[in-house]
């Protein structure tokens, strides 16, 4: 055989082998190997839109932080079909995004890198919001808006529902810290703490009025934002004699018991939107048509706005702690995101679809 013909045919084999192995695994420019994404959607922000009310048009759009650019109706755009009425929240585990869809009754669950659909969770209550604990998923239902709610246990490995946990009135955010779930119920002043072993409620915290909303600072404590009991006159004004002011509640989960309270001055206002930067010690939330930033280590409220407008939700980036703000405009068209950086200063905006009202960093 031509030895030259030889030594060709190893050197292509080579060179081949080479491409394939290079077409897999590439390297940038600064020499560092590559790996390629998992799909589209797999790095930066997924919006919650709610969509309007009774009209099934929720959706959750993307925001591509590295070009700027923004994909609208990502479910709709992958699956040919929509959400459904009044997206709420959404929580990806193990790379799967499980999206509640509030008067829908139930939980789409897509791929959360490419928002394949792979499965439906249906049946539920008005569900609200999902941790994942234990290595199984806890979701808030409301059932009806008078009575206690419940949290449903989600088998993760099937998607079934193999228990629901009674807890107080109107449950709303959770959160899982520490092997134990945290629930606030809004249509009282208590939060349930679940013990994810036995999904039983091991206590019950008594905070203040109408808790909305709750996280843990870099210290493990726990801080619950509290809209405060409201009252109405017959002409729906708020009576301020019988209604209380809003507060933070800040917990030891440790003992479950109070370890501070500071209480808001206005007793018609009520705080809402807790959120927490990455390093989780600064807190913002929305008091008055406004937002503000509060150190987990002062010991009074400030009363000078961090950014000086209302959203319809807000969210903390926690890997550049730049702040995120949804503007439902009325629910008349589309909404608005707009970013500010951590002085509160505005960066850009992005429109999104109808109701911006949650995010999620990735």
């Amino acid at each position: 055989m031509n030895k030259n013909l030889v030594n060709r045919s190893f050197l292509l084999g080579i060179y081949l082998t080479g491409s394939i192995f290079l077409s897999s695994c590439q390297d940038d420019d600064s020499g560092s190997t590559v790996t390629p994404l998992k799909g589209a959607y797999e790095s930066g922000v997924l919006v919650v839109n709610e969509g309007n009310f009774q009209k099934g048009n929720g959706e959750i759009s993307f925001i591509n932080k590295q070009s700027k650019t923004v994909v609208d109706d990502v479910f709709l755009t992958e699956n040919n079909r929509p959400l459904g009425d009044v997206v709420q929240s959404i929580t990806v585990n193990n790379d799967k995004a499980y999206v509640v869809v509030n008067n829908s009754n139930k939980i789409e669950i897509a791929d959360a890198n490419t928002f394949k659909s792979l499965g439906v969770i249906n049946n539920l209550q008005l569900p609200r919001y999902m941790v994942v604990a234990n290595n199984k998923g806890y979701v808030t239902e409301w059932v009806s808006f008078s009575g206690n709610g419940r949290v449903a246990v989600i088998d993760l490995a099937t998607n079934a529902v193999t228990k629901t946990i009674a807890v107080g009135v109107l449950p709303e955010k959770l959160l899982a810290l520490n092997n134990k779930v945290y629930v606030v119920n809004s249509g009282e002043n208590t939060v349930s703490v679940i013990n994810p072993t036995s999904d039983a409620v091991e206590t019950t915290i008594t905070v203040d009025g109408s808790p909305n909303s709750l996280v843990a600072d870099a210290n493990k404590k726990l801080w619950v934002l509290c809209g405060g009991e409201k009252n109405y006159n017959s002409d729906y004004t708020i009576d301020e004699n019988t209604s209380t002011p809003g507060s933070f509640v800040r917990l030891n989960p440790a003992t479950n018991t109070k370890e501070a309270t500071l209480t808001f001055t206005s007793k018609t206002l009520s705080p809402g939107d807790l959120v927490a930067n990455g390093a989780g010690n600064k807190l913002y939330y929305q008091y008055g048509g406004k937002v503000y930033q509060q150190d987990i280590t002062a010991t009074a409220l400030l009363t000078t706005p961090f950014i000086n407008r209302n959203f319809y939700g807000i969210g903390v980036d926690p890997t550049d702690n730049l702040i995120y703000g949804g503007d439902a405009g009325g629910f008349a068209a589309a909404g608005k995101v707009v970013r500010f950086n951590p002085t509160g200063a505005a960066v850009d905006s992005f429109t999104v679809s109808i109701g911006p009202s949650e995010f999620l960093f990735k």
